[in-house]
């Protein structure tokens, strides 16, 4: 077992892990972090997306042990008492279906506004392309996170 302390959404855990633990079983089943869907398992799609010190990161290709001393955002601290922009936008422009890939989608674009604040459609795209989408074809995607954009999602 290995000992971590890490800090997600605010609140530090401190926890006695299996070293082979990925971040994402950590995340949902130790403490409930459950926005944060398990997709492939292979790092392949993108759903289980969350930012590690501030950088987006797919939580199934990360052992919990690597986030010893870090601080995870999940798509539950995204909200602070209302929802975040991104949020917001995602809603607005139906930008989901399933809903199975949207925490992923939204944790990436965050990622993308903080380096990039005005990204055209392009850049949203190449921005996004980690993460996979089976329903919606991405164009209400791309506009939700421009809608985030204008209405600065990334301050």
């Amino acid at each position: 077992m290995a000992n971590i302390t890490v800090t997600v959404d605010g609140v530090t855990y401190n926890d006695d892990v299996e070293p082979r633990l990925l971040l994402v079983h950590y995340l949902r089943d130790r403490i409930g972090k459950t926005g944060t869907p398990i997709g492939c398992d292979t790092s392949n799609c993108g759903a289980c997306t969350v930012h590690l010190n501030g950088e987006s990161v797919k939580s199934c290709a990360v052992l919990a042990v690597q986030a010893d001393g870090a601080e995870v955002t999940t798509i539950e601290g995204m909200a602070n008492g209302q929802w975040h922009p991104l949020q917001q936008a995602f809603h607005s422009e139906h930008a989901l279906q399933c809903g199975y890939c949207t925490a992923g989608m939204i944790m990436a674009a965050a990622d993308l506004l903080r380096s990039n604040p005005h990204p055209s459609d392009q850049e949203i795209r190449e921005g996004l392309e980690g993460n996979l989408c089976r329903c919606t074809g991405y164009e209400n995607i791309v506009r939700a996170v421009r809608r985030a954009a204008e209405a600065g999602a990334s301050s």
